[in-house]
């Protein structure tokens, strides 16, 4: 799903979104930043639960889905039905499909076609844009 800023469901102001976000989160999730690879705990984490955007904490990635890509960032082979929306980002002299979720628009990542069976995808993401809910 490619959309855009106008058609997210939550609209905050770039003052209210610092207000509700750590500097680091707000850098990511508002400004397209990257955090450090390895520098995630979620990288690491394989309990069963659902990872939901730190923005609005919508649903978008479940633990069935996570694998260890080795990168350095928590990935994913398919995201929830809708918690996503992708934009061509052509920034650092390439071109990639950022993944935003679809429900405020902050920005979660990449993703990439080298990923594993079922789907080929990798989902990588920036773990400081991504919050573990464990199951209970």
């Amino acid at each position: 799903m490619t959309t855009s800023k106008n058609q997210y469901e939550i609209q905050k102001t770039e003052q209210e979104w610092k207000e509700s976000l750590t500097p680091e989160e707000f850098k990511v999730l508002r400004k397209h930043g990257t955090e450090r690879a390895g520098t995630s705990p979620l990288d690491k984490v394989y309990d069963e639960g659902t990872y939901v955007c730190k923005g609005c904490g919508q649903p978008l990635f479940t633990s069935d889905t996570k694998f260890n890509s080795g990168t350095g960032w928590p990935s994913f082979y398919q995201p929830l039905e809708g918690a996503i929306a992708t934009t061509v980002d052509r920034t650092l002299f390439m071109t990639r499909t950022e993944v935003h979720c679809s429900r405020c628009g902050g920005h979660l990542g990449h993703v990439f076609n080298d990923g594993p069976k079922p789907t080929g995808q990798r989902y990588c993401m920036n773990g400081v844009s991504l919050k573990f809910v464990p199951e209970n």
